[in-house]
């Protein structure tokens, strides 16, 4: 659909006009609210109030799909490293149940994969190159299969967690079969390969999902292309560009913003999205290389105005279709794991939303916004947010939203 353009959809007997332009996606990676759930930890808004249904809570405020990380077989030696099959198969439910899309997240491993670790799972290290192939085929197939029959089917599947240097390594500390720009055309080959048979999979199973290749290169931009130069040689089929951008650890809004023009003019003919993000409301984060507190403090004002001025950098670049902050849930000093994430949305002393969370959801708006709603017969007395989506009753906490063809404010 083009931009602007007018679409009138009859629900119910009402007409409703909407302004649509290709969907936007905004939301958060959340594979921990069950745990701080558990734990008695309380989600309010930024009034005080208690939510009762957080996800209901989330959609509320704008966003409109979530991440989810799903691990080979956990240990428990990391308390946030718990996202099994079943664990996720749960979670995934409710994400859909409350109207979201769902993106998941395949680590390919038994604990956190990221650019630096990559380690094979402890039952898949004495298989060869071609078993391997074979396994994270059956296994890729294997999860989609269980996560469509408990009604939790992914919208988008992400094959593999910050990739940038390759997956499957081996066992702990092994080097061998890394990827870097100059090493061995066999260590890319395998790779590749690897990458073909996870997204096969996706492919027979969930058609119509969209399948996001990961990386984390986005302050250095010509090993970034040189990594998607490689995916589009090797023939892998993809749909969406996935890159993190934490400024403590990438830069600035400028080095992000030379990230995506040099994508963009590369023509590689995919959507991107950043499926990582984060910025501290009060501490610097663990081993920060990049000092951007002169521009915006570690407050919640500075945090704040990061997120606004993200979410107006990404909304010039038309390819970019979605935007997710990571761990927005930490959340209570009831604690979940062995430390907190300096840059969640939620104060851990009242439990409210920082104001960061309220403007993360203006990244999707206008996508598919209601203008109006109108009736031959009778006033719709429905409530929809910005976006378009009926909600079961009147919302319990405030915002904008289309009430009797109205933008209607809840205070």
């Amino acid at each position: 659909m083009k931009a602007r353009q007018l679409i009138t959809m009859a629900l119910m007997g009402v007409a409703l006009t909407v302004q649509a332009q290709e969907q936007l996606y905004v939301g958060g990676d959340i594979s921990l609210l069950p745990k701080y759930e558990e734990a008695g930890v309380v989600y309010k808004d930024k009034d005080g109030q208690t939510v009762g249904d957080v996800l209901a809570f989330f959609r509320e405020q704008g966003q409109n799909a979530m991440r989810v990380r799903l691990f080979v077989s956990p240990d428990g030696s990391d308390k946030a490293v718990c996202q099994d099959l079943d664990y996720v198969k749960a979670l995934g439910k409710r994400i859909k149940d409350a109207g979201l899309k769902l993106m998941l997240d395949f680590h390919y491993s038994d604990t956190w994969a990221d650019p630096s670790k990559q380690w094979t799972p402890a039952a898949w290290q004495n298989l060869n190159n071609e078993q391997l192939q074979d396994k994270i085929y059956e296994y890729t197939k294997d999860c989609l299969q269980q996560m469509k029959a408990a009604g939790a089917a992914p919208d988008f599947i992400q094959t593999g967690n910050e990739i940038s240097y390759g997956m499957l390594w081996g066992k702990s500390g092994t080097t061998a079969n890394r990827c870097y720009t100059n090493s061995s055309a066999a260590n890319w080959t395998r790779f590749l390969n690897l990458l073909k048979r996870a997204g096969q999979a996706c492919r027979e199973e969930c058609p119509e999902a969209k399948i996001i290749i990961h990386s984390e290169r986005t302050p250095k931009p010509d090993v970034m292309t040189d990594f998607f130069d490689r995916m589009k040689a090797g023939g892998i089929d993809y749909d969406i560009i996935g890159l993190s951008y934490y400024p403590a650890y990438h830069g600035s809004l400028s080095t992000l913003e030379t990230a995506l023009t040099t994508l963009e003019r590369k023509q590689y003919g995919k959507d991107i999205m950043v499926v990582e993000t984060g910025y501290s409301y009060a501490w610097a984060l663990g081993s920060t290389t990049f000092d951007y507190t002169k521009t915006y403090p570690y407050s919640e004002e500075g945090q704040r105005q990061f997120t606004a001025d993200l979410v107006a950098r990404l909304k010039s670049h038309p390819d970019v279709k979605g935007l997710f902050w990571w761990w927005p849930e930490d959340n209570g000093n009831k604690q979940v794991t062995s430390g907190w994430w300096n840059a969640a949305l939620y104060d851990h002393d009242t439990g409210k939303p920082y104001a960061a969370f309220y403007e993360l959801g203006a990244f999707a708006q206008g996508s598919t916004a209601i203008k109006a709603v109108s009736s031959p017969q009778a006033a719709d007395s429905r409530w929809y947010t910005l976006q378009g989506t009926p909600l079961s009753q009147r919302p319990a906490h405030s915002g904008i939203y289309i009430h009797q063809g109205k933008k209607t404010a809840i205070r």
